[in-house]
């Protein structure tokens, strides 16, 4: 066993947040070695939490779709690392799922993605993972931070969170599809060929 399967399965067996989890704990996530394109989403919805398979529900359906992904392709974890903010569903809030729970970046993100070493582009989806790896470069807004995307190539790559509840963004800011998803299509494809 790799240093990085024996840390998965240790992740998939914590249990240090379990009292604040409504459905219990259920870590989902999905890394390798060799994976050269990072996506750090948010944390997973109930759909995920049942079927413990990342980004499965409408959310990743169309992440795939920008991506111009299949999702044989999507789910090679050979390819494709997922490490979302926090691993386990982390209850329902007054307007969609609460925060991820803080324990996960604090514990286990340094260990993971020091053992990632071949991770060319990390998609940050959301306010959280743009936070998270930004830092003080991360705008005030996420629109701010994903209309400034050039400049967080080529290592960063923010993006609005893919979720049916983002219509109102989406329509609101046409350019994320019009120019920025061109540009995320042709990257990927120079990642993974």
């Amino acid at each position: 066993m790799t240093q990085l399967e024996d840390l998965l399965q240790q992740i998939r067996a914590c249990r240090i947040c379990e009292e604040h989890l409504v459905l219990g704990p259920r870590p989902v996530l999905r890394a390798s070695a060799t994976a050269k394109l990072l996506i750090v989403g948010q944390a997973p919805g109930t759909k995920v939490h049942a079927s413990g398979i990342p980004w499965d529900d409408q959310s990743g359906k169309r992440l795939r779709q920008w991506l111009g992904m299949e999702p044989n392709e999507f789910y090679n974890e050979q390819k494709v690392a997922i490490v979302p903010m926090g691993f386990c569903y982390p209850g329902k809030g007054k307007s969609g799922d609460l925060p991820p729970r803080p324990e996960c970046a604090q514990h286990w993100h340094q260990q993971v993605l020091g053992l990632l070493p071949n991770v060319e582009l990390t998609l940050l989806v959301g306010k959280y993972a743009q936070d998270y790896f930004l830092g003080k470069q991360a705008k005030a807004t996420l629109t701010k931070t994903v209309a400034n995307w050039h400049a967080y190539l080529p290592q960063h790559m923010p993006m609005p969170h893919p979720s049916p509840r983002n219509q109102f963004w989406l329509k609101h800011n046409p350019w994320f599809e019009q120019d920025i998803v061109p540009f995320l299509r042709m990257r990927v494809r120079q990642l993974l060929p």
